[in-house]
């Protein structure tokens, strides 16, 4: 069986991994490095690199602000562990490729 070499690139920092479309906005992911000294390191090779949605909020028409899966839980985290991040709370609503929607009122945009 014969190993296609494309197939063992790593891919390359600034690549485009995917775009998604939820609840109207549209999210286009990149490799990249989440720590500078990764970019350095031999054996780490670029990640998905997904939007910090504590420091920059987006919002639903609805008011609801988005999260990932692997984001830290805020102060109104409801569930067994805040050290299990948004996932595991009550009030994250899971939607596709680690995205989801905080659907907490505390934390809803009201205009």
């Amino acid at each position: 069986m014969q190993i296609d070499e494309k197939s063992k690139e790593a891919p390359k920092e600034g690549a485009l991994y995917k775009t998604l479309e939820i609840e109207g906005r549209r999210f286009s992911l990149y490799y990249g490095y989440y720590e500078e000294s990764d970019r350095y390191n031999p054996f780490c090779d670029p990640i998905p690199i997904y939007p910090d949605f504590l420091k920059e909020p987006i919002y639903t028409d609805g008011g609801h602000p988005f999260a990932t899966d692997m984001q830290d839980a805020c102060e109104h985290y409801r569930g067994q562990s805040a050290e299990d991040g948004c996932f595991c709370c009550l009030h994250y609503k899971k939607c596709e490729d680690f995205f989801g929607i905080c659907l907490c009122d505390e934390r809803r945009r009201n205009e």
